[in-house]
């Protein structure tokens, strides 16, 4: 009998599944790198868009003449 079925059959059910990252965190390893990619991610996007933001509002918004000051 080959690893993989001896493996198969000690585990059962069992068998395939991911561990959890800690025994009481029902949250997988692949999950956690999920949500670090998308996190990492949405900061990015974050930036961006602060990014456009300032250069909006600092060059060109005046140059709109939005927001004079006399």
């Amino acid at each position: 009998m080959g690893e993989a079925k001896r493996r198969k059959q000690q585990l059962g059910d069992q068998y395939g599944k991911e561990d959890p990252i800690l025994p009481w965190v029902p949250i997988t390893k692949t999950q956690a790198q999920r949500f670090v990619e998308l996190t990492s991610r949405g900061a990015w996007i974050g930036i961006g868009l602060l990014v456009l933001t300032w250069v909006t509002v600092r060059f060109i918004g005046p140059s709109l003449g939005w927001w004079q000051v006399n």
